[in-house]
């Protein structure tokens, strides 16, 4: 008799939990947070950098060059055909607070990007904002497909050490200037959503 009330407490148990879980969970799967609401920004700042490719004649100045490209092309241009499809660059390129290319520096963008589609100008991004400055100490790491023909790409925000430690978010990118494949400008509009 005993074990037969042990088993129904048990199994009344086990439906309740059952049910308040159903019931409490939303389809984001956070019973606290209603579907349509977004976490408000905690953090909103805009840099620039510059990126410029290493053509066979600029050392001095270049911060970026392509270290591998499709079978026989020329490494030290973009290759021509196909919008550089298979291109990949390395770049340290300064940072700055606005878009006057002689300010002075806040940090370094240091990453990658690969030309990845055939068909349009795309690439797909992975770096690191090294920021060493009054107002800003630490680093913003970024990734994500940058389809360069939009306007406005959003890329994710993965995380950061110093005054970013653990930084979530998006980073908007927009091309600022450009001079044909040698020379661009994008300007980075970070949003973050979680700050510690």
């Amino acid at each position: 008799m005993g074990i037969k009330k042990y088993n129904r407490d048990v199994h009344l148990c086990f439906l309740w939990l059952l049910l308040s879980t159903v019931m409490f969970q939303t389809s984001t799967g956070h019973p606290w947070r209603k579907k349509s609401e977004l976490p408000k920004p905690c953090r909103n700042l805009v840099l620039y950098f510059h990126d410029i490719i290493y053509d066979g004649t600029n050392a001095k100045n270049a911060t970026s060059t392509l270290v591998g490209s499709p079978h026989e092309a020329n490494l030290t241009l973009l290759t021509g055909k196909d919008n550089h499809f298979g291109d990949l660059a390395v770049f340290d390129d300064p940072i700055i607070l606005d878009n006057n290319f002689h300010s002075p520096p806040v940090g370094r963008a240091q990453g990658l990007y690969v030309y990845d589609m055939k068909n349009t100008f795309s690439a797909w991004l992975g770096f690191t904002f090294v920021l060493n400055s009054t107002d800003y100490k630490g680093t913003i790491t970024f990734a994500g497909a940058d389809p360069i023909l939009s306007k406005y790409r959003d890329i994710s925000v993965l995380g950061g050490i110093g005054d970013f430690l653990m930084a979530r978010g998006i980073a908007t990118i927009s091309t600022d200037a450009y001079e044909g494949d040698v020379y661009f400008r994008l300007r980075v509009n970070i949003t973050l959503y979680e700050c510690y």
